[in-house]
């Protein structure tokens, strides 16, 4: 929740989701579902006014929403990274890369001399192609690939259970964009990483996730796994969202639309979020919020599915 001057933004509300150990869930939704907020609380790294106002995110059985600073600090890096946007304003402009790799390696292994330090980046550079040499430089030095492929080692170097990748690919252009998502998917095997890609960008989920989480106005719509979602959506969002992607095998006059906007996050709506925009929507969806109905082995919030 998000306290301001006419009320408080609910920006997540009521998801309950579970990574299972090596797997990697896509989370998608237009901008503003929430979808960056749920992977910032799983650090609880929300900026102030920002709070967890309910709820818990347990991480190998231990509550994240209770623990301490210093916990906290143990846990990010060492047990969870987070791949952020860009990763030109993610990397300190004022310090060699080096330096930047020795700080984050020596906050959490305080035993690490800066010499051993120096060589784990050394050598996790060397696992993603990068000359161990390039070290030296700082960030402006480099391409928007290099400087992701420099965040995804900062971000392994420790070797964590969980990668949270928040939109990785915005800033990359699509030869980099693919070389990338190569790279990741590469690296999830190696280090059996378990990881959620948050992303509007439906192809990049398609082609990394095995499960996908889609969410709309701060809720949950749909789980399911990636075959299941992208092939037969069950959710009357997901179904829209899937049909504006645009198809070039299909001689379209227009782009596919949902008519209507997002809920209003201060004053949501009584029943389901989409019922305003949903073509499918009956009585019971504008008094009452659905909860998550099993269905064919997923997950969907809707009453269609009751």
């Amino acid at each position: 929740h998000f306290p301001i001057h006419i009320g408080t933004v609910r920006a997540v509300e009521g998801v309950n989701l579970e990574l299972v150990r090596g797997e990697v869930m896509g989370l998608v939704g237009e901008s503003g579902c929430g979808k960056s907020t749920l992977g910032f609380s799983i650090l609880n790294l929300l900026r102030p006014p920002g709070e967890i106002a309910a709820g818990r995110i347990l991480f190998n059985g231990r509550d994240i929403v209770t623990m301490s600073e210093r916990e906290l600090l143990s846990l990010r890096g060492e047990h969870i990274s987070m791949i952020f946007q860009d990763p030109l304003t993610s990397l300190n402009p004022l310090f060699r890369i080096d330096q930047q790799f020795i700080e984050t390696i020596r906050t959490h292994k305080k035993d690490v001399d800066k010499k051993t330090a120096y060589q784990m980046a050394e050598n996790m550079l060397e696992r993603l192609g990068i000359a161990p040499g390039r070290l030296t430089e700082y960030p402006h030095q480099m391409s928007g690939g290099m400087r992701q492929r420099i965040m995804i080692g900062m971000a392994l170097v420790l070797n964590p259970q969980l990668i949270i990748a928040d939109e990785p690919t915005t800033a990359l252009d699509v030869i980099v964009e693919a070389q990338f998502l190569d790279l990741l998917n590469e690296l999830r095997h190696q280090f059996n990483l378990t990881v959620i890609v948050i992303s509007h960008n439906l192809g990049i989920v398609a082609q990394l996730a095995e499960r996908v989480t889609v969410m709309y106005g701060g809720s949950l719509a749909e789980i399911g796994t990636a075959e299941a979602i992208f092939g037969e959506p069950l959710h009357p969002y997901t179904q829209g969202l899937l049909a504006s992607i645009p198809n070039i095998k299909l001689e379209q006059p227009k782009l596919v639309t949902m008519p209507g906007s997002p809920p209003d996050l201060v004053n949501p709506p009584p029943g389901c979020p989409f019922e305003p925009r949903c073509p499918q929507r009956i009585s019971i969806c504008a008094s009452e919020k659905p909860p998550d109905f099993d269905q064919d082995g997923r997950k969907v919030a809707c009453w269609l599915y009751r």
